[in-house]
């Protein structure tokens, strides 16, 4: 079951496949909407069957795949190639566990040699008002800002990822930061001019928006703070996105208390390989 590069001609195809599961698939979906059919955009998106797709693997900075059972795995595997170039596999973890170790056995330690593996990270979803008080000194980030907000975004990717991103002026990283901000897609709590609490919308397709970038000021976790700080960025998003969704480490256990108390609820389970 051979796979094929799809194009835009497939684009009502691969919409109709991201439907099954909107929430899952918003990453994908965003990729879409960005124009990854393209054929010069970065990033390739799969089909497998070649003739008459019934599964896709979007090939990037993230290997992610979309399917409703195992079988379309080695076409995906050969799709994917000897060369691994994402920095990591995110997806079911039914899916993306499975995917991980086929590309291993297939292909070798360019793939099976990893940083780390998150085995079971809660998918959430809220898609009403928080059931808890929202801390008004969230705000959108503004340009003026930036650096602060951008310093704050290191130390959150340090800390999530277990690498530096790069900070230099022309950092990818900092280039994407940036872009958040201009998008409006950045907000968090500011004191003193310094950005004490982060949130970002990553990914956004249609009306689901993926919050991501979560971080808080070592100095203040513990303090409850956390929730309110969260319930604004709800209501933020929910502003523009009928749907508010975001995945957690599940050995993350206040956090995915402080998600739970804001109203979230969960609707499946994601699986993230780090290299």
């Amino acid at each position: 079951m051979p796979a094929r590069i799809l194009t835009y001609a497939d684009t009502p195809l691969v919409r109709q496949l991201l439907a099954r599961d909107p929430i899952a698939n918003v990453f994908v979906s965003s990729r879409i909407d960005a124009g990854v059919l393209n054929p010069i955009a970065p990033g390739l998106v799969f089909g497998a069957p070649s003739e008459a797709p019934t599964a896709l693997l979007h090939i990037g900075a993230n290997l992610v795949p979309v399917a409703d059972d195992l079988e379309p795995i080695p076409a995906f595997v050969e799709a994917a190639g000897r060369r691994r170039t994402c920095q990591s596999i995110v997806g079911p973890s039914w899916l993306a566990l499975p995917l991980w170790e086929a590309l291993g056995r297939r292909w070798g330690r360019s793939y099976s040699d990893v940083r780390e593996i998150r085995r079971r990270q809660p998918l959430m979803v809220i898609d009403r008002e928080p059931i808890v008080e929202a801390d008004r000194r969230v705000q959108q980030i503004s340009i003026e800002n930036f650096e602060s907000y951008f310093a704050a975004s290191v130390a959150m990717y340090t800390e999530e990822v277990g690498v530096d991103p790069g900070t230099g002026r022309e950092s990818t990283y900092r280039s994407y930061c940036r872009w958040l901000v201009g998008e409006g897609r950045a907000f968090g709590i500011i004191e003193g001019g310094r950005v004490i609490f982060k949130a970002d919308i990553g990914a956004a397709s249609g009306q689901i928006a993926q919050i991501q970038g979560v971080w808080l000021d070592p100095a203040l976790r513990g303090q409850g703070m956390s929730i309110p700080a969260m319930a604004a960025v709800v209501e933020y998003v929910l502003a523009g996105y009928g749907q508010a969704c975001l995945y957690v480490n599940d050995f993350n256990t206040p956090a995915v208390r402080s998600y739970v108390r804001v109203g979230f609820e969960q609707v499946g389970e994601l699986a993230t390989v780090l290299y």
